[in-house]
């Protein structure tokens, strides 16, 4: 039997979080070593009980759950309510019955996991703000270079914001620390921008409908995303789904369904004013300097559909 990769995530855990953590709970080639909480869709105890709930209504099996950072680096906290809802969830009260988070800071659970492991045979998928990463690097940042790859679900891609013009949530919610993790030197690592789930990547009402009557997990997984679905009315004029965090997991676990990745020297912009938070991106070599990070910026929709369907069962 081939024997399962090791993963950790860590989120800001709302409702699109949470399909992405479902999609790994049912992955057969990786197995969820543990699950950080940090604050960024929710305050991060909430974050934290919305993983927990993930994990009893996905059912498959129960990773620890460390909660890590409840506050940015430099920038104070907003959330994102209109996206999400108050509880990031859809506000409608989910909790989990019997799962409680395990003891121990989230940011010392990942160093430790990190130590106490071969180097290079854990891979961490990062769906909301950066700020465990770029403390967990500034703690011990020769152990953090044993971490195998990151992806992350960061930045506009090569297109526009979500939260400004140039800037994608996660990564404005705190610049600072993605700052740091861009300039660590991490070996392989991976931003999945916002467009990749974009255009044709997008769910659509059937497959949203398609989800929705297949189990009580994807009612679950398109319940929560209520809240989405209305402000994607505004929007984009139709009832539509676009799933970032399920969109960078893909990328991360079935690489195969990307179709627009390069490596690219990038910076963060952590200056005051209209592009706080924005990743920018040398596209044409401007600043001479070697690439630091990949960007993946497309995604093969149908193998990306495919992928999702059936890692939620859905048939």
């Amino acid at each position: 039997m081939k024997e399962k990769r090791k993963l950790i995530i860590d989120t800001d855990c709302g409702s699109d979080d949470a399909v992405a953590i479902a999609m790994a709970l049912n992955d057969e080639n990786h197995e969820i070593i543990m699950i950080t909480t940090v604050a960024g869709n929710v305050p991060v105890n909430q974050a934290t009980v919305n993983v927990l709930t993930t994990l009893e209504q996905t059912g498959s099996y129960y990773p620890p759950v460390y909660q890590g950072c409840g506050e940015m680096l430099v920038k104070k906290w907003e959330g994102s309510r209109d996206t999400h809802g108050y509880d990031g969830m859809g506000d409608l009260g989910y909790h989990p019955c019997f799962l409680k988070k395990s003891e121990g800071h989230g940011v010392l659970k990942m160093l430790e996991a990190l130590a106490e492991n071969e180097k290079k045979t854990i891979d961490i998928v990062t769906l909301g703000p950066l700020t465990n990463l770029a403390l967990a690097i500034r703690l011990q940042p020769q152990t953090f270079q044993r971490v195998r790859r990151v992806v992350v679900m960061g930045s506009a891609g090569l297109g526009f914001g979500n939260v400004s013009e140039a800037a994608e949530f996660n990564i404005w919610q705190d610049g600072e620390a993605a700052r740091i993790v861009l300039e660590a030197g991490i070996e392989d690592l991976t931003f999945v921008g916002w467009d990749a789930c974009l255009d044709e990547a997008m769910l659509d009402e059937k497959e949203i409908g398609q989800i929705r009557s297949n189990s009580p997990l994807g009612a679950f997984c398109i319940d929560s995303n209520r809240v989405l679905m209305r402000l994607n009315r505004e929007r984009f004029g139709r009832d539509c789904l676009d799933m970032a965090d399920p969109a960078a997991m893909a990328a991360a676990l079935h690489p195969q369904c990307i179709e627009g990745c390069q490596r690219f020297y990038c910076q963060i912009d952590t200056n005051e004013g209209p592009s706080y938070g924005s990743m920018l991106i040398d596209r044409y070599g401007f600043s001479g300097k070697p690439a630091n990070a990949a960007v993946c910026w497309k995604l093969k929709a149908k193998e990306f559909k495919e992928y999702l369907f059936r890692t939620l069962g859905v048939k």
